[in-house]
């Protein structure tokens, strides 16, 4: 529990500024006996003296009065910097999920800045969790995700409709094939997404269709994937497509499109249906669907 308002903290530093209960109570424009009411009870809560207001002598800070009058002017200042950036202009801020981010956020930060000269944005990127609760907590504007662990609480437009694809090494029976469906990769090692919200997703995927497939590894990125499924470790699957069919680590691999047609996902662009209005959002919005 708070015992001390950030009035009375205004009241200690503003006496400990002119050392006199008289000059301290005129600069606050409140009564001297009302200020010494509010001292006597702040020393009383925090069991220490403050100030030595012995009669016939100036009123001196004592040492703990001084460490404590610090902090209390720190605090202040918090106070005041907390109030000023509630009304200050700060970036607007646009999140990517971070496996398509390499894709999508450049293009739409370039196409933003020259929409809007005068207006400054910051991009990041994030993971399907957090990038829901950036948004829910104003920590990010909007964000372009897939349509996972998205809930009522946020709006969404359509980017684009996207496909998995099946990451396998260049010897694999289906490395030939143009296409491949999710019931053809069930009867083989698969090699997932550790992005518990991504495998979920998946996972979900393969059940709806009575498959169950031997997951042998989750990876936390997608070159980690395409490494591994390039050494034979499994297929990959995702819904981003690197350019080229070479892993970080040299080895070749093939990226086979994922035709079934329950795989397609959702890239959108989202926000929280709580957020402030603000001048421009339509047109942002706009120009980042126009830019995708």
């Amino acid at each position: 529990m708070l015992y001390i308002s950030l009035r009375q903290y205004e009241y200690l530093v503003a006496v400990a500024e002119v050392k006199s209960l008289t000059l301290a109570a005129q600069k606050l424009n409140i009564s001297q006996p009302s200020l010494s009411v509010a001292l006597a009870k702040v020393e009383s809560a925090l069991g220490e003296v403050l100030f030595d207001r012995r009669k016939g002598a100036n009123l001196e800070v004592t040492p703990f009065g001084h460490r404590f009058v610090a902090q209390a002017n720190a605090l202040l200042d918090m106070a005041k910097e907390l109030e000023t950036s509630a009304h200050s202009e700060r970036p607007f801020v646009i999140a990517c999920f971070e496996d398509i981010a390499p894709w999508y956020l450049a293009q739409v930060l370039a196409a933003l800045r020259d929409a809007f000269p005068d207006k400054v944005f910051e991009g990041r990127e994030g993971r399907f969790s957090q990038l829901a609760t950036d948004l829910a907590e104003g920590r990010v504007d909007i964000a372009m995700t897939y349509d996972v662990g998205l809930d009522d609480r946020f709006e969404r437009r359509l980017l684009q409709r996207i496909s998995p694809v099946a990451f396998v090494p260049c010897d694999h029976p289906l490395a030939q094939s143009k296409t491949v469906e999710l019931s053809q990769i069930a009867s083989h090692p698969v090699i997932l997404s550790s992005e518990e919200l991504s495998e979920g997703y998946v996972r979900t995927l393969f059940d709806d269709m009575n498959l169950q497939p031997k997951v042998v590894h989750r990876t936390a990125s997608l070159e980690m994937m395409r490494s591994l499924a390039a050494h034979g470790e499994g297929i990959g699957i995702s819904y981003s497509r690197p350019p080229g069919n070479i892993s970080y680590d040299g080895k070749s691999l093939s990226t086979i499109t994922i035709s079934t047609p329950q795989a397609v996902a959702d890239v959108v662009l989202t926000w929280s249906h709580l957020r402030a209005p603000e001048a421009q959002f339509d047109q942002i919005v706009s120009v980042i669907r126009q830019t995708l």
